[in-house]
């Protein structure tokens, strides 16, 4: 369908209850398309008490779906999967229509993103425990697992259905319910979520979406409320230090999927083709707006000026413009604010003494644009080496000696992901034990995997998404003694 009746086709109320509601006071907020600065939808804009509806349902319904066979969770979860493989055109297009990004890294997410509910549908069956002898000989020692109760998930703009599905698929599969909370950018994919997985036949009041522009007045009164039991939250560190704070007084679960400063490392025996491939890859994946980004590159001196020469010419195709344009290999970012920090991230690298060798100047005009960006010879003061820079520039500096290398990729207070280009494999392996991430690409730029645990460690979090450990953050461990 096209943008129009895609967009009248999206539920712009709340969901709760497995149903559309409208918010209280019937309030609406606008969603704008990136690309062009207009509102695309108008959507409800919950208050505290709609928060607390949400909750009561999740509440109200929490007994009957813990209490239901895993192998049925798994079927519905299967299904939601089902439903977004073939609403797949349709996912892509609202995402790029309320996020921004190229329509291609769009199809991309919804096959990522997807691939949550088939592989947690496929890990509810097999939730284990275990029955032993005590070694005193003086008993039986059964463990189980058992759902930890009503979640809370908060999630980012920058991946509107993935950061959605891996906190949601396994939280299904566990037996627990859920409430959603958007990000205000990008509400729009979730509501379209909620209507899929109702479609598969997910009972009322499982999932709800509270979409809100007042996000700690919704969320605020719900972590505070005895009756959650999980709170699992994607995006900026500051913002997941304070929910962690909130947290504490009920001693809540949480896990905290936070901000990186991730670091590509390329050494001198590295194949310098394959490092710029994945440099591209690292960097420009979503336009450079992910937690995973490649912030800084460390390159051997003796590889530098070949690395740096390639990913210039690299970088200098790629194709800025809306992202439902087809020939678009680079869209815009999110918002003002996005535009206005990486502007002036590359503008004080630039005037520390940093040499400009592609991009680096907003087009202006409508949409909020920012072309594919090179900075050689970076100084070890300019703010981009210690922040986030969110956006598609690549900061370039050079190293001699394997521990300098490892010694700058650690010198950060985050900690999620890291990438090492090397032929040698005593190297992969030693660097990839030395660095301070939560994971660790070796000779590829993409790293994540339904299949693989997603984290971080230091600043960028705790907790895992995705693969086997992703699961076990929704139950809880119960011992049962027992008499021989």
């Amino acid at each position: 369908m096209d943008e129009r009746e895609l967009i009248v086709s999206i539920p712009n109320q709340l969901w709760i209850a497995g149903k559309p509601t409208d918010a209280e006071g019937g309030k609406t907020f606008p969603v704008y398309n990136p690309a062009t600065g207009d509102p695309v939808a108008h959507v409800a804009d919950a208050s505290p008490a709609d928060g607390m509806r949400a909750l009561d349902a999740a509440v109200a319904v929490q007994p009957t779906w813990a209490a239901t066979p895993a192998r049925e969770r798994g079927e519905i979860l299967r299904a939601v999967f089902e439903e977004i493989t073939k609403r797949a055109e349709d996912m892509a297009l609202l995402m790029t229509l309320e996020m921004g990004k190229a329509i291609a890294e769009s199809r991309n997410e919804v096959r990522y993103g997807a691939e949550f509910f088939r592989w947690f549908s496929e890990e509810a069956v097999r939730i284990h425990g275990r029955y032993q002898h005590a070694p005193a000989g003086n008993g039986r020692i059964l463990v189980t697992k058992q759902p930890v109760g009503p979640c809370l998930a908060i999630t980012p703009w920058n991946f509107p259905l993935a950061m959605g599905t891996r906190k949601i698929g396994p939280a299904l599969a566990a037996g627990c319910t859920m409430i959603v909370k958007p990000a205000a950018e990008t509400p729009l994919t979730m509501l379209l979520l909620a209507q899929l997985c109702a479609d598969a036949g997910l009972p009322e009041g499982v999932l709800s979406v509270v979409t809100t522009k007042q996000s700690g007045a919704v969320t605020g009164p719900l972590i505070e409320d005895p009756r959650l039991r999980k709170l699992t939250f994607t995006g900026s560190t500051a913002v997941g230090q304070k929910l962690v704070e909130k947290s504490a007084k009920g001693l809540l679960r949480t896990s905290m999927e936070l901000g990186g400063n991730a670091p590509f490392v390329v050494f001198d025996d590295a194949d310098v083709d394959a490092a710029v491939e994945g440099a591209m890859l690292a960097k420009l994946r979503n336009g450079g707006e992910a937690c995973t980004a490649a912030n800084r590159f460390h390159v051997h001196n003796s590889v530098r000026a070949e690395f740096t020469s390639k990913l210039v010419e690299k970088m200098g195709t790629m194709q800025l413009g809306p992202g439902t344009d087809p020939a678009t290999t680079l869209g815009p970012l999110i918002n003002a604010d996005q535009l206005a920090t990486v502007t002036e991230l590359v503008d004080d690298a630039v005037a520390v003494g940093a040499s400009l060798e592609l991009g680096g100047k907003a087009p202006g005009g409508a949409g909020f644009f920012y072309p594919a960006t090179v900075l050689a010879d970076v100084p070890a003061n300019a703010r981009i080496l210690r922040e986030e820079v969110f956006g598609p520039v690549a900061p370039i500096v050079g190293f001699d000696t394997e521990e300098e290398a490892v010694a700058a990729a650690n010198d950060t207070e985050y900690g999620l992901v890291a990438y090492i280009y090397t032929e040698n494999l005593d190297r992969a392996l030693r660097v990839a034990e030395a660095l301070e991430t939560g994971m660790v690409g070796v000779n590829r730029g993409v790293i994540s995997d339904a299949a693989a645990p997603f984290g971080g460690v230091k600043a960028s979090g705790f907790g895992r998404e995705g693969g086997f450990e992703g699961i076990d953050e929704y139950l809880e461990t119960k011992y049962v003694a027992l008499t021989p």
